[in-house]
């Protein structure tokens, strides 16, 4: 008699209820690690930029950059013509020069006019004493006119030093006013020099902005220009790519986002080497994105569209994680990318 165990209408049911149950722990399993551990293949690398544009005008007469090149901070990218600017300087620095001259010249003027208003206040001085003298003399003669003492013709002659005295004491006085007057200074021309050593430090600096260099370690792209090709200050020639951070802006949907938190680390893969596995950590979360669905404003009123999706799918939003220690042979800015974010007791709290 065969035992139950050889059964095999008993051993059948028992196996596929055990494989029904694992295979439901198993996606249970799954799903809870997909809840608590986001992933997203709709990411891509990206990296800061910047537009390289000159200070100053002029035609580029000098091309050290190429497209897709890499440059260190302070190498030469391009070259304008430097003689209009130069010419400028050479101007500027003549100018002060000749300030300079003026300001001296200016000042041996000053000088002497300061010693013709001594000389008038001296003459004041000698022509006050002496209308002084001559008004004593009259006054102490005029009493004795009329005697024997003193005859007319002496009192008149008293009164008209007296008065001529006087006379030329005013007159001295008109001097020594013109002279003061007269007197310059050199305060306005040496208020100009300091312009002038401003313009010379401007044209200076302008001088100096003919030669463009790279303001970062980065990556030339977008050259699109040659010598000979004149350059607007302001605009930019081309661009560079900040090889110094790189970035993946993962997009995760909304209901993943509770589960993401800023520092959590990640496993980033690129597509061009799936194979290649990188660190990064998250940096920051997007708070918004633009609605597809309609929404907006019209007149004040809401702008809800007539037709309705019955199909709700989660939004998406960015998310910025920051790649450590990355190939720059491998990433570049727009390249296909792979995010998988690790458990969370993994954050990295700074």
């Amino acid at each position: 008699m065969s035992s139950s165990k050889n059964n095999p209408k008993r051993v059948g049911p028992v196996i596929g209820v055990l494989l029904t149950l694992c295979a439901l722990g198993l996606g249970l399993y799954v799903i809870y690690r997909v809840d608590q551990a986001p992933r997203t293949d709709d990411a891509y690398v990206y990296a800061d930029t910047i537009n390289v544009a000159p200070e100053v005008s002029g035609r580029i007469i000098e091309l050290k950059a190429h497209d897709n090149q890499a440059v260190k901070q302070g190498d030469l990218l391009f070259r304008i013509d430097a003689r209009p600017y130069q010419a400028v300087l050479s101007k500027a620095q003549a100018s002060l020069i000749a300030l300079d001259k003026e300001i001296m010249l200016t000042q041996r003027m000053v000088n002497a006019q300061t010693l013709a208003a001594k000389v008038a206040g001296a003459t004041v001085e000698k022509a006050r004493l002496a209308a002084r003298q001559a008004g004593d003399t009259f006054a102490r003669m005029e009493p004795l006119q009329g005697t024997s003492y003193l005859s007319a013709d002496q009192i008149d002659q008293a009164r008209t030093t007296m008065l001529s005295a006087d006379a030329m004491l005013a007159g001295a006085l008109l001097d020594q006013q013109r002279a003061e007057a007269a007197i310059s200074g050199v305060e306005a021309l040496i208020a100009r020099k300091e312009i002038a050593r401003a313009e010379i430090e401007l044209a200076q600096l302008n001088l100096n902005y003919t030669d463009v260099v790279a303001p970062i370690d980065g990556i030339v792209i977008d050259l699109k220009t040659t010598v000979g090709q004149f350059a607007a200050a302001g605009h930019p020639v081309f661009t560079m790519v900040d090889t110094r951070n790189w970035y993946v802006i993962a997009n995760f949907r909304e209901t993943e986002l509770e589960h993401i938190q800023p520092g959590q680390p990640v496993s980033l893969y690129v597509l061009g080497q799936p194979k290649t596995h990188f660190d990064g950590s998250v940096e920051s979360i997007g708070f918004g994105v633009f609605p597809d669905d309609g929404g907006g404003e019209a007149g004040g009123l809401p702008r809800v569209p007539r037709s309705i999706n019955w199909v709700r799918v989660a939004q998406r939003f960015p998310v910025k994680i920051k790649v450590r220690q990355p190939d720059p042979s491998i990433f570049r800015i727009g390249a296909s990318a792979v995010a998988v974010l690790r458990d969370n007791s993994q954050v990295e709290h700074p």
